[in-house]
């Protein structure tokens, strides 16, 4: 057993950003040796999965409503669920509650938490809140100009495939899709499990 905790020693900025900033933090390691480690700091985000009961839309099973957005430093369209960063003093239920409206054009009147992801823990602190939501009632879209996204709706069966094909390959998305799928019971209709 080390006589020192480990932990930081030391922080100071490097680089500081709209989205994020990038410290140089110096640590100790639980062996007790100390180094220097590129940290990238991000107030997190949440992530919501809308879901279309059987009654809900045109197809027939659970449905889903997929972003189809161009990402630059993904080199083009990928899937993904409507997210985004936490604002200052907002809480993940209400940043999931605003992304949905401003990506996917929804209201949700049931809004369920499922979990919480570190995106990439060797480099940043940034976690994602994952939520489903259920009793979806039209909004509007508010994309900002950075934003190129197309709103699909599909069988969550479809969506599901696509994970498993590697056609969906963002990490939120993915895990979202799959710990909904695994853990909730997405068909039947009415109000999700401990709904908020």
């Amino acid at each position: 057993m080390h006589e020192k905790e480990p932990g930081r020693l030391g922080s100071r900025s490097a680089y500081r950003g709209r989205v994020f900033q990038v410290r140089l933090d110096r640590v100790r390691f639980p062996d007790g040796s100390e180094g220097d480690l590129e940290i990238i700091r991000h107030s997190g985000a949440s992530a919501v999965l809308p879901l279309l009961r059987p009654h809900e839309w045109e197809g027939t099973g659970a449905g889903v409503i997929l972003l189809r957005q161009y990402r630059y430093a993904a080199d083009g369209y990928i899937w993904e669920v409507p997210a985004g960063k936490l604002d200052a003093g907002e809480t993940p239920e209400a940043c999931a509650r605003r992304e949905l409206e401003e990506e996917a054009g929804v209201r949700a009147r049931h809004l369920h938490f499922l979990t919480t992801v570190f995106t990439t823990p060797g480099f940043t602190d940034e976690v994602i809140h994952l939520f489903l939501a259920a009793g979806l009632d039209e909004g509007e879209t508010r994309h900002e100009g950075s934003e190129f996204i197309e709103c699909h709706r599909m069988p969550l069966r479809r969506a599901l495939q696509m994970t498993r094909t590697g056609e969906i390959s963002d990490a939120k998305t993915v895990c979202t899709l799959l710990y909904a799928a695994a853990f909730e019971d997405l068909t039947e209709p009415g109000p999700l499990p401990k709904e908020g």
